[in-house]
């Protein structure tokens, strides 16, 4: 008798979960198509939005490398990742990459120091394509400050080079 009420019970949790489930997968569907000026880029211009100061906060140094690390460091990404050639103007790209930094607080009790963005932007149109955000985890030392800003920056940079890297089928719009 009991253990005919546990497989009840069992059934009964599987079929009820079930639904939910198949409605959760129902929702995301395939996935969306890639922008095709994303995908057929060559030329990009790496964009220096700034934003809120690396310097000095409470007297304590936020991260190594001065107000311009983001830009240099992204910029170093994208040279070194060789996809791109990197032009001196937005007249020259086929799409421009603009990155910020902001000091931010998730809300969600996370030692959280700030927000590493980038904007992918067509130049003809000024449209943003795509965008990426990291947040960048605290910590009391400045090396593991630094470690935390260089994780963001490398997910950062990982997650443009899966978008541009999709299997064609997966970047293909969808049937009509």
């Amino acid at each position: 008798m009991f253990k005919a009420f546990c497989l009840t019970a069992a059934l009964f949790a599987v079929f009820a979960v079930t639904p939910e489930l198949t409605a959760q997968q129902s929702k995301t569907g395939p996935p969306a198509p890639v922008p095709p000026q994303i995908l057929a880029a060559r030329k990009v211009f790496v964009s220096n939005a700034g934003g809120a100061s690396f310097g000095t906060v409470f007297t304590e140094i936020v991260f190594d490398g001065g107000p311009d690390r983001i830009y240099n460091q992204f910029y170093a990404a994208m040279k070194g990742w060789g996809r791109y050639e990197i032009v001196a103007s937005p007249a020259d790209a086929d799409l421009v990459l603009k990155v910020s930094w902001l000091l931010t607080d998730t809300g969600l009790k996370l030692p959280v120091l700030g927000k590493l963005e980038v904007e992918v932007i067509d130049p003809k149109t000024t449209i943003t394509l795509w965008s990426f955000d990291e947040y960048v985890r605290g910590a009391v030392l400045l090396s593991n400050r630094d470690k935390n800003f260089d994780r963001a920056m490398n997910t950062t940079v990982d997650r443009m080079k899966k978008l541009v890297e999709l299997p064609t089928s997966a970047a293909a719009s969808p049937a009509q």
